[in-house]
């Protein structure tokens, strides 16, 4: 890892340790700077202000993500989506603030980072979406179901369940919520 790489990652966990423990408004470059243990001009060279920083921040989470997802193998479908099931929790449990972020951005209008969640929404439901399609395409998606819709509800439902358990029911097990979420897909399916 270079030296501006590993700047830019003290600068994302000290973003991310910031956001968690007193949230995005008023956080300041200064405040920023100083949890990273770098000058305030850092921050600027990096990313050209504040908002930069957060715009790279979650491009940089959903790389994270993305790089995750897309191992998850070439099984069958059903497989397939659980490992993506899986590779959402174990993200958000290793990364929870992000996932606090990216809830909070998401449904913010307008946020000042909008088009660049569309852009990252886009990237990781377009991997569950592919899942989904080869599902449709062997008749496993009820008839009716948009393969677009079903891609975003499972994104949506995994992303706030991951932070409902970090959060209200830490006490469950990776593997616990991730039977649940599947259950529930396939309860409504067979229901």
């Amino acid at each position: 890892m270079s030296r501006t790489d590993a700047t830019r990652r003290r600068l994302f966990e000290a973003t991310l340790r910031l956001v968690g423990t007193r949230g995005m408004v008023g956080l300041t470059v200064d405040e920023i700077a100083a949890e990273a243990g770098v000058a305030k001009g850092t921050v600027y060279y990096n990313f050209g202000s504040k908002d930069g920083l957060i715009d790279a921040l979650l491009r940089y989470g959903v790389d994270v993500l993305a790089f995750r997802l897309s191992d998850a193998g070439d099984g069958d479908a059903r497989t397939t989506l659980s490992r993506l099931v899986e590779g959402m929790l174990d993200f958000f449990a290793e990364y929870p603030t992000f996932a606090q972020l990216l809830v909070s951005e998401l449904w913010r209008t307008p946020s000042q980072w909008q088009a660049t969640l569309s852009l990252l929404r886009e990237r990781i439901t377009a991997l569950i979406r592919a899942q989904f399609q080869r599902l449709a395409d062997s008749g496993g998606l009820p008839a009716g179901v948009r393969v677009a819709t079903a891609a975003s509800a499972l994104f949506g439902t995994v992303l706030v369940v991951a932070l409902d358990w970090q959060v209200f029911t830490p006490d469950q097990t990776r593997d616990e919520v991730r039977d649940n979420v599947l259950n529930l897909i396939q309860g409504l399916r067979e229901g």
